[in-house]
This record gives C-alpha cells, sequence and structure tokens, in this order.
C-alpha cells in the first residue's frame, strides 16, 4: 500500500476491473456465458449476456435465466423452469471456461498504469472489486500485477456474504480495509450499471466508462476503425445508461480519469458531497 504523503482529499478510487482497468471492451466475460448456456442446449446472444453484466457470476447467470426468451427456451428443452440446481450446473459449467480464459484478457486498457501511477503519487489509496469470483481473481491479478495493474486491495464478487452489486458491499469493503475514513471522499469508477449503483450506494463519487467497456463491447481496434459518426453513437447510448445508473461524471476510458479527478478534488474542497 502506498505511503505518499497524501496531497488530495480524496481518499481512495475504487476500480472494476473488466473494461474498467483491463480487456478493453469486456470480452473475456460474455462470450463464456455464450458458451456456457450453449453446451445447455440454450442459445444466449452476446447482447443478452451483456445485460446483466457487472453482478456477480451466479447473479448473472440467474438473471440470465430470468430473461423471457431464454427461460422459454429452458422451459422447452426441460420441462420446467430453471431452479437453483440449474444454476449451480450452469455456474459449475461457466467456471472452469472463464478460469481457462481470462488470462487471455489481462492486458491492461491504454492510460491505466500512468492513471495508477497518478493516484499514488497523490497518496490516494487505490481498491478494486469485481464480478469475477475469487478462483477466476487468482488467474487474473498475478498477470495485471506483471504489467502494473496492482490495486492496494481486491474484492471478488463471491466474498462478502451480504452479496454484490448493485449493492454496496464490495466497495464498502475496500473502505473498510483501506481505512478510507469518509465515503465521501470515494470514488467508484465503473464500466456497468450496477457497478454505478454499486459506487452510488455506497454513497461515492461515481465515475461511468463509455468506450472502453462493457456497454459498447468492442476491441480497441474494432471501436477504432469505426467511422467517428459510429463511435459517437456507441459513446452517447453507453453514456445514457451510465448516467441513468447514477455517473456523476463520464470518460470514454480510464486515461481520462485524472482530469475528472481534479474536479472532484476541488468539488471537496468546496464542500460538496456526491
Amino acid at each position: 500500500m502506498t505511503t505518499t504523503t497524501p496531497s488530495s482529499p480524496i481518499a481512495a478510487v475504487i476500480f472494476d476491473w473488466a473494461g474498467t482497468l483491463v480487456d478493453f471492451g469486456s470480452l473475456a466475460p460474455t462470450q463464456i456465458f455464450v458458451d456456457a448456456f450453449a453446451s445447455f442446449g440454450i442459445e444466449v446472444t452476446l447482447a443478452q449476456a451483456r445485460g446483466p453484466m457487472g453482478l456477480s457470476k451466479r447473479d448473472h447467470i440467474r438473471s440470465l435465466l430470468a430473461e423471457p426468451a431464454i427461460a422459454g427456451q429452458w422451459q422447452a428443452r426441460f420441462g420446467q423452469p430453471a431452479d437453483e440446481a440449474d444454476i449451480d450446473a450452469l455456474y459449475q459449467r461457466f467456471m472452469p471456461m472463464q478460469i481457462a480464459k481470462v488470462g487471455e484478457y489481462s492486458q491492461p486498457i491504454a492510460g491505466a498504469t500512468t492513471t495508477l501511477g497518478w493516484l499514488r503519487q497523490r497518496g490516494i489509496k487505490v481498491g478494486s472489486c469485481s464480478g469475477y469470483p475469487r478462483q477466476v481473481m487468482d488467474v487474473l491479478l498475478p498477470q495485471a500485477a506483471r504489467a502494473g495493474i496492482a490495486p492496494d486491495c481486491v474484492i471478488a464478487g463471491d466474498e462478502l456474504p451480504a452479496g454484490g452489486r448493485p449493492g454496496p458491499y464490495m466497495a464498502l469493503a475496500n473502505v473498510l480495509a483501506l481505512a478510507a475514513g469518509d465515503v465521501r471522499r470515494c470514488v467508484k469508477v465503473d464500466d456497468t450499471a450496477p457497478g454505478i449503483e454499486e459506487g452510488r450506494r455506497a454513497g461515492m463519487w461515481c465515475v461511468g466508462v463509455s468506450l472502453s467497456g462493457n456497454e459498447v463491447g468492442l476491441e480497441a481496434a474494432a471501436l477504432q476503425a469505426l467511422p467517428a459518426s459510429e463511435r459517437a453513437a456507441l459513446r452517447s447510448t453507453a453514456e445514457a445508461r451510465l448516467r441513468a445508473a447514477g455517473a456523476h461524471y463520464l470518460i470514454d476510458s480510464v486515461a481520462e480519469l485524472p482530469a475528472v479527478l481534479a474536479h472532484i478534488e476541488q468539488a471537496i474542497r468546496d464542500g460538496l458531497h456526491p
């Protein structure tokens, strides 16, 4: 943990992982949901798989099974609605597939390591949480660390008895672990609506990440290859969803975060609260 003398009124910044710090486009989880359901003979589109992103993976599966189109397929194939045992079976199928794939998507998003360095220079503590379960994070973390992504705290999606997003629990677990002191001086950075809701419920400033995250869901090269008008339309749609979830600020990617944090620092000095 950093020991730099604090020079910022911000106590801590708490990041999501896929689509925020690593894995531009949040690609690692999405196809695995499609593949896991396909192994049970159920067709799930990439768009459907992205819908509940940000939830813990078991809750994500539960949410997908509640989708009418997917629930109807399950009923037709198995003769009854999906129950907890079916959720468990899908989760057990999903987990080894996700563990095998997550390392392929551990590359930092451009600007992430620079932003983390900027935070540490200012004495701001760096937390993180993820919808990934601990088994998946245990694969991702060492690879990300070798690339320069090593937060002071990591909370996985299956670690807390209270549950995960959109509840505030993982964000608040970071506050406790980091001894951040005041949630009003903490910032949550996330590319999903449940992750923004998490930060709002925890009483934090919230920054939504649009282009690099789940709401757009494209690799950096594929996004850059689009005409400017298409990128602008994708940004606008993503921003609308994140704003509706409660984001105070919006950025394209983590590379733009320091400029936004400067505004939040001034707001705190002016006595404003999230």
